[in-house]
């Protein structure tokens, strides 16, 4: 079977069995093309539920299906595959979390939303990366304990230099593989091409870009730029996907291992077999689960507004 035929039945499918696609920025471009919607995890949780259809397919990682289903509780979400799952969520548990508040009690919790559903039920803020530094100077809060992601959380810091800021040492795997030689490399070889990298990255390498910020946040600023070519620190789907968005500019990866094997498991067959009906994996969340954690995420709309 051809792409285009199998595009051609999901298309088909889910318009029969009233189901809605959704798709991470980091999913191939097959899968874009047959998505209602494309963007960020947190974005993608808010079309979600403002969309009308009773079924919800995620073609992403458990942590954003999970959001799905907080914020949809009385839809059916859907997990594209069951083995896409994101390193970083599985870095602290709640436990963990729990613990680390006792060692850390004037301290208000800062939590970026690639965590689990469970964990965010011990947060006082939940953030992205587009939204972390706007909500953090809105939060009274002088102390901030920013978790998982150091990385980000460093970023951030210097952001709001105003407060004082603890970390937990995790973060992005993927993101975390790009290197300052790697910057180095890619300013010899392509000298009249901006670098823009997301802030998961090492800090050496986010202090040597010329434009840091979320997925959506690189893809607008590529559009909008004058430059013609561009080098890209996130996922390396991006650079194609911008290829195909703008075919009058270069684009080139900070690094060939910047690729998110979660990200890639899913396939346009999963597609397929979770709009029919026979594939992908049900989210089931606990009613509490489903209350605490959704306090903490509309903080987040709240302070992000």
């Amino acid at each position: 079977m051809k792409i285009q035929e199998l595009q051609e039945k999901i298309i088909k499918l889910k318009k029969e069995k009233d189901v809605c696609i959704l798709a991470h920025a980091y999913q191939s471009q097959d899968i874009w093309e047959v998505a209602d919607y494309v963007g960020d995890s947190y974005g993608l949780a808010v079309q979600a539920a403002k969309d009308s259809h009773q079924n919800i397919v995620m073609c992403g990682v458990r942590f954003m299906a999970e959001t799905c289903k907080v914020l949809s509780p009385e839809k059916q979400v859907v997990l594209a595959n069951p083995l896409a799952a994101c390193p970083m969520a599985a870095q602290m548990n709640r436990q963990d979390l729990i613990r680390l508040k006792e060692k850390y009690p004037d301290y208000a919790v800062v939590a970026y939303i690639n965590t689990t559903a469970d964990f965010k039920r011990e947060t006082d803020m939940i953030v992205t990366s587009s939204s972390a530094v706007k909500i953090i100077k809105k939060m009274s809060a002088d102390k901030i304990l920013f978790v998982p992601d150091c990385h980000l959380g460093t970023w951030v810091q210097k952001q709001v230099p105003e407060k004082t800021f603890k970390f937990f040492n995790g973060g992005c795997p993927t993101h975390c593989r790009m290197t300052l030689d790697d910057v180095k490399r890619a300013r010899k070889e392509h000298p009249d091409a901006e670098i823009l990298v997301h802030p998961e990255c090492l800090t050496e390498v986010s202090e040597q870009a010329d434009y840091v910020g979320s997925t959506t946040g690189i893809m607008k600023y590529a559009a909008e730029s004058d430059s013609k070519a561009f080098v890209i620190g996130t996922e390396n789907s991006i650079v194609q996907h911008l290829q195909f968005a703008h075919p009058e500019k270069r684009f080139y990866p900070l690094s060939k291992m910047c690729v998110c094997m979660n990200m890639k498991a899913t396939t346009l067959m999963d597609v397929y077999h979770s709009v029919a009906g026979d594939g992908g994996e049900v989210i089931d969340l606990p009613e509490t689960t489903i209350e605490e954690s959704r306090a903490a995420i509309d903080r987040m709309v709240k302070f992000g507004q």
